[in-house]
């Protein structure tokens, strides 16, 4: 594959064109058309050289995700997913396990919240709206690390990645509930790695800046934020999945494996600003 050219572990100085994820078996969630981040993550995944999986939530999106597929070297297997439903989170580990019997990487992509919940005041989120946002957009992580936690065992341990925003500890006018539902991701995040980490399953995040993904369409002002990076980001350059991609690719290779519990920043610096 056309991975990273790497130096042995021995010093000498020879290369070789192995992608860091050959041999892996990664299943990217999250896929919902070619600006998803989950997608800039399975093509790098797969340029890496990983055999993948993919998930899509409806009918609808796996319209999309079978007019993506052909752009990768080798076909995926594809199942649907309701993260709301332990039914289809135990079907797709019994896939996984008749199919693979194991798997080095989870990559959770999931987010979802009302779209009346991304304007306006957080004051005015009700119950429901709330408790949705929460269970799709963090719970989700734990109920799919949980089903998948023995696959994982059996490769030997893993790396599970999920998507984060700075709107989990900043203020972002306007995404109100989905930053309090990135809070409790990245808090999740942690207690994972602390639960997993014996069992040698590191747990990270990536924190993202600004893309104009299918999701985040539905915040508004996110015009503004995708400005302000090329304005005020010390690397003055939007986001692309694909460098999303790249760093996750990265945190799922033998290179990060003790890194865990940890948010890695993909946002041009924009995170330390102060204005």
């Amino acid at each position: 594959m056309g991975g990273i050219r790497r130096v042995l572990p021995n010093m000498v100085r020879e290369v070789t064109d192995v992608g860091l994820l050959e041999g892996q078996m990664a299943l990217v969630t999250g896929i919902a058309n070619k600006r998803s981040i989950g997608w800039g993550i399975a093509k790098a995944f797969d340029r890496e050289g990983a055999t993948l999986a993919v998930t899509y939530q409806s009918p609808r999106l796996k319209e999309n995700l079978d007019r993506l597929l052909p752009e990768l070297s080798r076909p995926p297997l594809v199942f649907p997913l309701d993260v709301t439903d332990s039914e289809s989170l135990k079907e797709l580990r019994d896939v996984l396990t008749r199919e693979w019997g194991r798997l080095h990487t989870l990559v959770h992509s999931i987010a979802h919240a009302n779209t009346e919940d991304l304007s306006g005041r957080f004051l005015d989120t009700e119950r429901e709206g709330y408790l949705m946002a929460l269970d799709i957009s963090a719970y989700s992580l734990t109920a799919l690390t949980r089903e998948l936690h023995a696959l994982l065992v059996a490769a030997g341990g893993g790396s599970v990645l999920t998507m984060t925003y700075q709107g989990s500890v900043r203020v972002i006018p306007n995404y109100n509930v989905m930053g309090v539902a990135k809070a409790a991701l990245e808090s999740s995040v942690r207690y994972l790695a602390w639960d997993l980490g014996k069992d040698r399953i590191r747990v990270n995040a990536v924190s993202a800046g600004p893309i104009k993904t299918l999701a985040a369409s539905g915040v508004k002002g996110i015009s503004d934020a995708l400005h302000a990076i090329e304005e005020r980001a010390p690397i003055p350059e939007k986001i692309s999945p694909d460098d999303v991609g790249n760093a996750a690719a990265f945190l799922a290779s033998d290179w990060a494996r003790h890194i865990t519990g940890h948010v890695l920043y993909v946002d041009s610096g924009f995170h330390i600003m102060g204005f």
